[in-house]
C-alpha cells in the first residue's frame, strides 16, 4: 500500500510515521489549501501549543503547491526562528541542532515548497534515516490499495492515535502536548526520536 501525502511545515509525529514506512509519495501538484499543515506546524511554547505559519502570497487564482510563493514582506522566517529559539533554547538537544535550522530561517526563500523539503531533509538528516522523500511530478488521483492521507492529517481532525508521552520542555506547566511537530521531538528527545515515531 502506498501512503499520499500533502507536504507539511515541520511535520507532526502522525506524518513522520507514514513518511517513514518506506512506501510514501508528496503530493506537491494538488491545490494549496489554507488553515491546513501544509503551510503550518504546531509547536510547543512557554504559552502553550503556539502554530507557527507560514504567510503564502496571494493571487487571483487557485495555486499548486510546487507554485507557492512565501510573503517575504512579513518577515516570517525570522520571527519563527524567534520562537523556535524562545520555545526550545533549554531543551536538551537543542544546542545540538540549532546552528543547521538557524542557517535555513536565515537564508531567504522564494519557494515555500523547497524551504519546507529543505526542513524536512534536515530532520531527516537528525532522526538519522535513508528514506526517499518521494516528490510527485503530477497531482496524484489515488489507485486502489493507496491510502489518502491529504486531507486526514490536518489540525481540524484529531489524531485517532495512541501517543505515549515523552518529556517536554514545559512539563512542569503543562500536560503532555501529543503530535506536535517533529522538532519538538528532536530538540528534546535527540537521538531517541526515530524509534519514538516508528515504534
Amino acid at each position: 500500500m502506498r501512503a499520499v501525502l500533502s507536504i507539511h511545515y515541520l511535520p507532526n509525529v502522525l506524518w513522520m510515521r507514514h513518511l517513514l514506512n518506506g512506501n510514501a509519495i508528496i503530493d506537491v501538484h494538488e491545490h494549496f489549501v489554507k488553515q491546513t499543515y501544509r503551510n503550518r506546524t504546531t509547536i510547543l511554547s512557554a504559552n502553550g501549543p503556539l502554530s507557527l505559519v507560514i504567510p503564502v502570497q496571494k493571487t487571483a487564482h487557485k495555486m499548486s503547491i510546487h507554485e507557492l510563493k512565501p510573503d517575504n514582506t512579513i518577515h516570517w522566517q525570522r520571527q519563527h526562528w524567534q520562537s523556535l529559539k524562545s520555545a526550545y533554547g533549554s531543551a536538551p538537544y537543542f544546542i545540538h541542532y540549532a546552528d543547521a535550522f538557524e542557517n535555513l530561517y536565515s537564508t531567504n526563500t522564494q519557494s515555500v515548497l523547497q524551504f519546507e523539503v529543505d526542513l524536512l531533509k534536515l530532520c531527516m538528516k537528525y532522526l538519522k534515516v535513508n528514506v526517499q522523500v518521494n516528490l510527485s511530478d503530477t497531482y496524484i488521483a489515488c489507485m486502489p490499495g493507496d491510502i489518502d492521507l491529504r486531507y486526514q492529517i490536518t489540525p481540524k481532525i484529531h489524531a485517532n492515535e495512541t501517543f505515549k508521552p515523552y518529556l517536554q520542555i514545559f512539563a512542569e506547566k503543562f500536560a503532555f502536548e501529543p503530535n506536535l511537530s517533529v522538532i519538538d521531538l528532536l530538540f528534546n528527545q535527540g537521538p531517541r526520536s526515530i524509534d519514538y515515531i516508528t515504534k
